[in-house]
């Protein structure tokens, strides 16, 4: 059990979820307001996608993520800003009888340096980044995180000062995880967070969790989460479980049937949860300190 507990708030993500609420946000500006809102909820962190304001689409333009990050930082709420580095790994293939050449509509595959260019020019406190490939959802598209280019992206994100959040979807990214911390690219406090439910990853059920949770890294800052309607539930798992907690409009729509959830509402439903089992909820400045972060820039 883990009776201190940190909040994170998943903001926007970049699925296909613009169009099934009107609460999921879009522009720079609304990324930025759901963020201080749900860090006016309790947030002490928040988990920031960018997408195109046009089409609501996935992005990675740097100068959106600028834009979010700035009307933050300009705010005056206090909240830790971890930033994806996971965008510039989707690979589509062409068809089944067909798989190259690659569906360029789709494909976005950029190198090393490309992938967390946001993250050398904003500094966030955190940033992500996904330890391994993974088939993903649906049809041909494959989540590629390769070893080579995950040493890449570590060595850059350590020299930067950023405290890396190493996404595990599945069993073997744990394994790999582990061998980029015995090569010196992960620095103390390592911070994972277990990703589940996620198809065609770990399945959410409590064996499995308790599986990866007893296989992580010795000494390790671990959250976990489920998505749609096992996201709730996993509040209470994952501080069972010892770990932290993410919820957000990433990862789910809905803050009861038929209900449509916000980052601010689902961030309360968290505390609420957390605090009717006895939990005290951390703070930003709290978790600062624990994660041995640089501070806000």
């Amino acid at each position: 059990m883990n009776w201190d507990v940190f909040i994170t708030c998943a903001v926007t993500g970049a699925g296909a979820t613009a169009d099934k609420s009107e609460h999921v946000p879009v522009t720079p500006a609304q990324i930025a307001a759901s963020s201080i809102e749900a860090a006016k909820a309790g947030a002490a962190v928040v988990h920031i996608h960018v997408r195109n304001p046009e089409t609501g689409g996935p992005a990675r333009d740097p100068a959106l993520y600028r834009e979010v990050v700035e009307r933050i930082r300009e705010s005056d709420t206090d909240v830790v800003i971890n930033l994806t580095a996971g965008m510039g790994g989707d690979l589509v293939l062409g068809g089944v009888e067909n798989p190259l050449p690659l569906d360029m509509r789709y494909t976005d595959m950029v190198g090393a340096e490309e992938r967390v260019e946001h993250v050398t020019q904003l500094l966030p406190e955190i940033c992500t980044l996904d330890c391994g490939s993974m088939n993903f959802a649906e049809g041909d598209y494959v989540m590629t995180n390769t070893p080579a280019m995950l040493r890449a992206m570590a060595r850059r994100v350590q020299a930067l000062g950023v405290r890396p959040e190493i996404e595990v979807f599945d069993a073997g990214h744990l394994v790999l995880a582990k061998q980029l911390i015995s090569e010196g690219l992960i620095d103390d406090p390592v911070m994972i967070q277990l990703c589940m439910g996620i198809p065609y990853g770990a399945p959410d059920d409590p064996l499995t969790l308790m599986s990866l949770v007893h296989n992580l890294p010795p000494g390790c800052v671990f959250s976990a989460f489920s998505i749609g309607r096992h996201q709730l539930p996993y509040v209470a798992m994952a501080a069972l479980a010892g770990g932290n907690v993410r919820v957000g409009l990433e990862d789910n729509l809905n803050l009861s049937r038929g209900v449509k959830a916000t980052n601010g509402s689902l961030v309360e439903r968290a505390a609420s949860i957390l605090s009717g089992m006895n939990v005290r909820v951390m703070g930003p400045a709290e978790v600062r300190k624990k994660l041995k972060l640089r501070g806000a820039q």
